[in-house]
């Protein structure tokens, strides 16, 4: 294809990618250096670094950025682990019923957010089922304290994104060449064998791909948190994203909230470059 032909045809999508997200984009950096509140959104103060300043001085943010932090390593992996080995059990289901058993691991991924996270959170109030098994069957009540609820958001967040690394690797799996499965047979190679030399390699740029999208999922997490935590401060599990909410409409600081979320976007791109090399340098090597 002509380079003006490519041009022609992928016109309108730059021209709509430039007018939602490179212009948002610019804006926000710029409120980012004024001094704005909610009283004079329409003259903003110019006042340069300072919002920066106060961002990278502020002590609950950078307690937000530690969780969210420990967030993304706990949630990921798990999340990751977990759909590789129902993606593997799956694909042992006869594909007559296989339909069925899809079905019902993607419910997670089908409902709403914020309708997900109160239907669990009703789980461990005192009417829900959890709290019952608490006091019927182990005879103490379940408390909510910043052990359990940090827990809570982990296991919620691995419940309703393990689909995603699901559905990725069922599908990969799918493209496994039979002949490569059988070879490894005929070398003696067990299950765990095959699996370790055979399948992982042939999923690696999918386990990138899933990691890729995790990591970035995980860091911008706030209806889950914003529902399970209520915005209590005694559970000391804000992420960014909500710490980020709180400044905005809270505290009425629009001006640091958009330098945090400056900071949040950089900090975003630190943590996939090394990701994305790695992905180059596989397509590169891989023409």
């Amino acid at each position: 294809m002509k380079r003006g032909t490519f041009f022609q045809f992928s016109a309108p999508s730059i021209a709509t990618m430039t007018i939602l997200m490179v212009f948002p984009l610019v804006v926000a950096i710029w409120l980012s250096f004024n001094f704005l509140t909610f009283r004079n959104i329409n003259a903003p103060d110019f006042i340069g670094w300072r919002n920066y300043i106060e961002v990278l001085q502020d002590a609950r943010f950078w307690q937000s950025f530690r969780f969210t932090l420990l967030f993304i390593s706990m949630t990921v992996p798990l999340q990751m682990l977990v759909g590789f080995l129902i993606a593997l059990l799956l694909d042992q289901v006869s594909p007559k019923i296989r339909g069925v058993y899809v079905t019902f691991v993607l419910l997670p991924f089908i409902v709403v957010p914020v309708v997900g996270t109160l239907m669990f959170k009703q789980l461990f109030e005192p009417s829900g089922l959890i709290a019952w098994f608490f006091r019927a069957i182990l005879e103490q009540r379940f408390i909510l304290t910043e052990a359990s609820v940090k827990t809570l958001i982990v296991t919620h967040a691995v419940w309703y994104t393990t689909p995603f690394a699901l559905i990725t690797f069922f599908a990969g799996l799918q493209t496994l060449p039979q002949s490569t499965v059988e070879a490894a047979l005929i070398d003696g190679a067990n299950r765990l064998q095959q699996i370790r030399f055979v399948t992982l390699p042939h999923l690696q740029s999918l386990v990138v791909f899933v990691a890729l999208i995790s990591i970035m999922d995980m860091y911008r997490i706030f209806d889950s948190v914003f529902v399970l935590t209520e915005q209590n401060p005694v559970y000391r599990a804000e992420t960014v994203m909500v710490y980020n909410f709180q400044v905005a409409l809270t505290v009425q600081r629009l001006g640091k909230a958009n330098a945090m979320a400056m900071i949040t976007v950089l900090a975003i791109l630190v943590v996939l470059i090394p990701f994305l090399l790695r992905t180059y340098r596989e397509q590169v090597g891989g023409k």
